[in-house]
């Protein structure tokens, strides 16, 4: 499913440690990993102190030089590129220079930021035209890969659908059971019979929604289930979901290149990415003018 991933990499704790679930992921696709270190010369004053950015380049060679030797230890073939300049400008450069299948990435760098809000992250999550793969700290993905069952959000938009798409073929590439998953927001509801009215409506609108993705993804995944979930929250019934039916993956689709607010289902997807216990994968959906 993946023949190129694109692992961008600082050397930190966090990117050390996911390594490992990294080459798991390029070796069950028997990927060429692409390992990227960026040596930031965009802080002020550091573009012009040429040998402060030689050093830093000479470090980013070191990190992607040692991750390469792990990854030849496993037998996964690599190619290594270090970049001067702003990081997410370059991993979304990298990126359409040599269209990877995935990008893969830690909701946390090298500064130890809990929240991927203003981060590489999730500037990368915004702009990249290819899917990202993002795992939070002091979570264990190892255990959860090769992915046995993946989740899939879904409201009926244009990202929905090809987060839904996107979700059937990592199911059938792995042979994993799909959940399709829509969520019926009651937040806003009164206790009148106008509310009861809306929440009807709502509860048909979603089971038309995954009964639709359901039947689009029967096509190529044996094993397929559809619910529809209440919640005042919808991250959080997402997330409940997971916990219930231990899923190994969820899948959000995104805009790109906007706000929080035009993420899927609200900032839905960036609240997956920031508090899933398993890994999150964010698929771009049609992409504006920049």
């Amino acid at each position: 499913m993946f023949e190129r991933v694109l692992y961008p990499t600082d050397g930190g704790g966090p990117a050390r440690d996911l390594l490992e679930f990294v080459l798991d992921v390029a070796s069950h696709h028997d990927a060429e990993l692409h390992l990227l270190a960026v040596a930031e010369t965009n802080r002020e004053g550091l573009a012009r102190l040429a040998a402060t950015a030689d050093q830093l380049e000479r470090e980013g060679r070191a990190v992607v030089s040692r991750a390469a030797e792990r990854a030849a230890e496993r037998g996964v073939e690599t190619v290594t590129a270090v970049r001067r300049g702003r990081p997410h400008a370059e991993i979304v450069a990298y990126a359409r220079q040599v269209d990877p299948g995935l990008v893969v990435l830690p909701t946390r760098g090298r500064g130890g930021l809990e929240t991927v809000f203003g981060s590489t992250t999730d500037r990368v999550l915004r702009r990249a035209a290819v899917p990202v793969l993002t795992v939070r700290p002091n979570t264990d993905p190892r255990s959860h890969h090769p992915f046995r069952r993946v989740l899939v959000a879904t409201d009926g938009s244009e990202p929905a659908a090809a987060a839904v798409a996107a979700g059937a073929e990592v199911a059938a590439a792995y042979g994993a059971r799909l959940d399709l998953l829509s969520v019926v927001s009651v937040a806003a509801l009164g206790v009148d019979i106008r509310s009861e009215l809306q929440l009807d409506a709502l509860e048909e609108q979603a089971s038309d929604v995954v009964d639709a993705a359901v039947e689009r993804a029967e096509a190529s995944v044996a094993e397929v289930s559809g619910f529809v979930a209440y919640g005042s929250s919808i991250h959080r019934t997402v997330l409940s979901h997971v916990e219930a039916h231990e899923a190994d993956l969820v899948i959000a689709g995104t805009h790109g290149r906007t706000g929080l607010d035009r993420y899927l289902l609200g900032s839905v997807a960036e609240r997956l990415v920031r508090g899933s216990p398993v890994p999150v994968l964010t698929v771009r959906g049609e992409a504006e003018e920049e």
